[in-house]
């Protein structure tokens, strides 16, 4: 009774500390004047607060103005390794809609059902937090890793900012060379494969790559009532209506190949059959995934969103400046240079100037088999024993890509159950997660480390 009771104080006490660290609104925005960098030194301050043992026993430089990077020695050189989150947040400046406040960290229901709202729940205030707990709890048992762990913790991971590559420069510095890091990414999800009951842990075995392409047309202005026969807005959406009719050429990357065998073969009898004949049933594949979803279709070619428009300041004024922004993500196999050439060849008008901004390459493929796949595999399954663990290719980009300079093993999991209603939260309306999620991603941290 006295353990149990010991027990639902620590995760009473984990939930208050979330709850906490949500509440400070640390919004990263593209535009650093607007930043309210007081708030990033509130949560700094607050981490000591929240986590004394943490603070006692580790060292903790901060790196790049308000990214953190915490050490824990080990009893042994060498082998270290890298826990990774990141404490911005999206904006979530209007509540409209919002069933809790984006920053009241509220939390509903009881029992199973008990559910905490807010911007950063599980993006990534969520890991940060588990990743803490687990520490903070660990160093209350005595307990002393067998070699160096770190903590790694950005700040503008969300607007694709610096922190990341500095906290890389400084390992570099220090010469560690990390034989595990793991990062957000990939989760504990549901219903996302065809035939398939059982949750699956998809853990990121690399990223697709990123580019903001902008596509410019400048032309003479004038008054809107004398417009030439094709003016600077119609010549750049001529071009995004070529770039959306001509998508780029699809192909299943090993990685995703694998996912689909490892999947697959829990599907029922007849997509077993094809699933788990992916490589040489390809063709039938790619049509199929490319029908199926979005998210599908995703996994097996680059794609493109335009996500921004800029053209004329006054309604009666024809644009001497058109502008469109497309944000590319860039698939395995491929490359910048190969994405703006198929945009180029799609457009086909010298009066449309392509290029390329923040671009970033398709990550290397960190291997799925090998003690440290194992380490993560058993360890998932110690926490969620009926999930399929399973490689996947991020569709989305992470700090993690920073790190595969300085080390060959670097995944993306992040330690929660998610269901679709859930992560189709992330960086929108009423992000939340299930408050019995979060205590089992501190399971999962402090399973992981006493394991290393």
């Amino acid at each position: 009774m006295e353990e149990e009771a010991a027990a639902r104080h620590s995760d009473a006490l984990a939930l208050d500390h979330l709850q906490t660290l949500i509440r400070i609104p640390t919004v990263s925005r593209l535009d650093e004047s607007l930043i309210e960098w007081s708030r990033f030194d509130e949560f700094t301050s607050t981490l000591a607060l929240l986590y004394p043992r943490v603070h006692a026993a580790l060292s903790l430089d901060i790196v790049d103005g308000y990214a953190l990077l915490f050490r824990w020695h080990g009893r042994s050189p060498g082998d270290e390794t890298v826990l990774m989150a990141h404490y911005d947040v999206v904006a979530a400046d209007d509540a409209t809609g919002w069933t809790h406040p984006p920053f009241d960290a509220v939390v509903t229901g009881s029992g199973a059902d008990r559910i905490i709202w807010g911007r950063g729940t599980l993006d990534d205030k969520g890991a940060v937090a588990a990743i803490l707990e687990a520490v903070e709890s660990l160093l209350g048992a005595g307990f002393v890793p067998e070699h160096d762990v770190y903590l790694s913790f950005g700040h503008n991971e969300e607007t694709a900012g610096s922190g990341a590559a500095a906290l890389v420069r400084e390992l570099e510095h220090r010469g560690v060379h990390p034989r595990l890091v793991l990062d957000e990414g990939g989760a504990v999800v549901e219903k996302v494969f065809p035939g398939v009951s059982r949750p699956t842990a998809v853990v990121g075995v690399s990223e697709k790559g990123m580019a903001n392409i902008t596509l410019t047309v400048e032309q003479s202005g004038g008054h809107a009532s004398t417009p030439p026969r094709l003016t600077a807005t119609a010549r750049l959406a001529r071009a995004l209506v070529r770039l959306e009719r001509r998508p780029f050429p699809a192909s299943i990357p090993a990685p995703t190949i694998e996912m689909i065998r490892t999947i697959g073969a829990h599907s029922t009898p007849l997509l077993r059959f094809v699933f788990t004949r992916a490589d040489t049933l390809r063709l039938p594949l790619i049509a199929l995934f490319a029908r199926l979803s979005d998210e599908t279709n995703a996994m097996i070619r680059t794609t493109a969103a335009v996500t921004q428009l800029r053209a004329s300041d006054s309604a009666n004024a024809l644009a001497e400046r058109a502008v469109a922004v497309v944000n590319t993500r860039i698939a395995i196999g491929s490359s910048v240079a190969a994405t703006l050439r198929h945009i180029r060849r799609v457009v086909r008008d010298p009066l449309v100037v392509i290029e390329a901004s923040t671009p970033s390459e398709p990550s290397p493929v960190s291997p799925s088999t090998g003690a440290m796949w194992q380490l993560l595999s058993e360890t998932i399954s110690a926490v969620y024993p009926r999930a399929i663990v399973s490689p996947y290719v991020m569709l989305g980009a992470s700090d993690a890509r920073h790190f595969t300079s300085i080390s060959s093993h670097v995944y993306r999991f992040t330690p929660f159950e998610m269901s679709s209603a859930e992560r189709a939260t992330l960086h929108a309306i009423d992000e939340r997660m299930h408050v019995s999620t979060f205590l089992s991603g501190i399971r999962f941290y402090r399973t992981l480390i006493e394991r290393l």
